[in-house]
């Protein structure tokens, strides 16, 4: 049967995330409003009567980048083209910009074979700090005075305003922190609490050292709990100090792009914000 392929509500993104959850993929709580806040016409169903059998997201970051997640088809569903059917759809939607994706290691070969070249892999790290941080946080609580800055520093980390998206990911239930120094903004973080522990993400900061303390002051907002952060396998020194906290690492992805890759300052990226969404 030919599926109708449309764009979904919020509690059928909110279905989307249970079949993440369900996959193993460890979702965030809030995930279904958040995400739906980067591009509300972003996530993509392939229905069957009234039933979705496969979605997609596909959100699109201003004019030029674009970003492929969220890929389930309902096990019982595949082997019939819907999850074909929705990949298309997310790639014409995103027709004419870079389009990025987080791969496993099994797909990589296949999205080479539609036009993705990889970029970089990122290792995701788990655990939990023996010992918290003693002492006053050295990050400041991000209010609705810093959102505009951090909103600017965003953009030197990612390759398109994502000004709505951030507006909501930078508030409670989730715990953001910003590095504040007497030149301004060094770096800002985010965790989110998630099916098991926290995720964290995005860390982007001036140097190691503000994206460890960042990464310590979040552990403590987040009482001690399991965290989870995906980190550019290039950041060497700051893969040292997680090993050295008892993190451990679970498993690997591989940021693709189709297109010219994106101009940003990798330099800071020391956790990325979601596999999902980029």
């Amino acid at each position: 049967m030919k599926p109708t392929i449309r764009t979904l509500s919020l509690q059928e993104l909110a279905e989307l995330i249970d079949w993440a959850a369900a996959e193993g993929w460890n979702p965030g709580l809030g995930d279904a409003a958040m995400f739906q806040a980067a591009d509300p016409e972003g996530f993509i169903g392939a229905f069957v009567g009234n039933e979705m059998a496969a979605a997609i997201s596909a959100v699109a970051y201003g004019h030029d980048f674009g970003f492929i997640g969220l890929y389930i088809c309902r096990p019982d569903m595949r082997g019939k083209g819907y999850g074909k059917a929705v990949w298309t759809a997310g790639m014409s939607r995103l027709a004419g910009r870079t389009i990025g994706l987080d791969g496993v290691e099994e797909q990589r070969a296949n999205y080479q074979s539609k036009g993705f070249r990889p970029a970089y892999e990122t290792i995701r790290y788990s655990g939990r700090l023996a010992a918290l941080p003693v002492g006053a946080a050295r990050s400041r609580m991000v209010t609705a005075q810093l959102v505009p800055d951090i909103i600017r520093y965003d953009a030197l980390c990612f390759p398109a305003p994502r000004r709505s998206f951030l507006q909501r990911w930078l508030q409670p239930p989730h715990r953001a922190l910003a590095a504040i120094t007497s030149q301004g903004t060094a770096g800002y973080a985010v965790a989110r609490p998630c099916r098991s522990g926290f995720k964290i993400g995005p860390l982007f900061a001036d140097d190691m050292q503000t994206a460890f303390e960042l990464f310590e002051d979040l552990a403590s907002a987040c009482d001690g709990g399991d965290l989870h952060i995906d980190v550019p396998a290039t950041k060497v020194e700051f893969i040292g100090a997680l090993d050295a906290a008892g993190f451990s690492p679970t498993f690997t992805t591989t940021r693709m792009y189709k297109g010219p890759p994106p101009t940003l300052d990798a330099s800071r990226i020391f956790g990325v914000t979601t596999l999902e969404l980029g």
